[in-house]
């Protein structure tokens, strides 16, 4: 009898970022020219990989792949959150907000083996360099890249499937601002244990392959090598560290009402800014990058 007074949700309520009315024109402003820098930052990435014959090597491919990530990730929720800024009832169909959580998890989770295959990358040039070309092949790299896109799609549906047995009656109003998975788990009104255990050993898949790479680095025996490796590798550190600083604070955290409001800033640093300031991170602190740039713009004062 429990079982038939359970209402079926058919849409949801976005809260959004704020409620307050005032706020809503500058966070468009704001969200929109960010996010035309995330595109035209990451397709000009993968433009000038793709041009640029001094960057066909594994590392730039692997780059470019990041940057498909981090042009799509956005584009799950920035969009609909442009439109909600706009509008005085932000809905979602519940069809909308499942495809919406799917899409979010598949470029979450790729680009977090994305960055462990790029952390790897560094790792077989600096601890085995005789053998770089042949651990790091392009057939290699190929089929990592296909792993990336292959877990990501095997978590998310995963994911999703457990999402779509989850009872809703709580509540319709999702604070958040997109289709988020602990805020969805926040309005069920059935047991979301397996749900938390999944989504939070997904949130955890990176760590172990950084402990040995940093490891293996301290290992090098000269101060030079160390800093060599350090220095190859700050570009990717500080990305990862963004990336991984704010997406942990998100899930590694008991799932509260409070936690979620304090997420949801935290969010927007992982699904919107992250993605717009790696083409920065990879692009100034990269001579590579920067002398193929000098070049495709026939500038060669850079």
């Amino acid at each position: 009898m429990a079982e038939e007074n359970r209402s079926t949700v058919t849409e949801f309520i976005l809260a959004g970022l704020t409620d307050r009315p005032e706020h809503q024109l500058p966070l468009f402003l704001l969200f929109l020219e960010v996010y035309v820098f995330t595109v035209v930052g990451n397709l000009g990435m993968i433009t000038l990989i793709g041009l640029s014959s001094r960057l066909h090597t594994t590392m730039y491919y692997l780059l470019s792949s990041l940057s498909f990530i981090d042009l799509c990730q956005p584009t799950v929720i920035t969009p609909k959150m442009l439109v909600n800024f706009m509008m005085e009832k932000n809905t979602i169909s519940y069809p909308e907000c499942m495809t919406q959580l799917y899409f979010f998890i598949v470029f979450t989770i790729a680009k977090c083996h994305m960055l462990s295959v790029m952390a790897y990358d560094p790792y077989v040039a600096i601890c085995n360099p005789l053998l770089y070309n042949v651990i790091m092949s392009n057939q290699v790299c190929s089929w990592m890249v296909v792993g990336v896109y292959s877990m990501g799609l095997i978590r998310a549906t995963v994911n999703t499937i457990c999402m779509l047995r989850v009872l809703f009656c709580k509540d319709d109003i999702i604070n958040h601002y997109f289709c988020d998975l602990f805020p969805l788990l926040e309005l069920s009104c059935s047991s979301t244990f397996i749900n938390e255990v999944i989504g939070l050993s997904s949130s955890a898949t990176i760590s172990p392959s950084y402990i040995f790479i940093i490891a293996s680095i301290l290992h090098i025996c000269s101060t030079e090598g160390t800093y060599k490796a350090f220095s190859t590798c700050s570009s990717h550190v500080l990305a990862v560290a963004l990336f991984f600083g704010s997406l942990a604070f998100m899930y590694l955290q008991p799932l509260s009402v409070g936690s979620m409001d304090q997420g949801k800033v935290s969010s927007v640093f992982y699904t919107i800014i992250v993605p717009m300031l790696n083409p920065l991170i990879y692009c100034l602190r990269n001579k590579d990058v920067k002398v193929a740039l000098s070049k495709l713009l026939g500038n060669k004062s850079l």
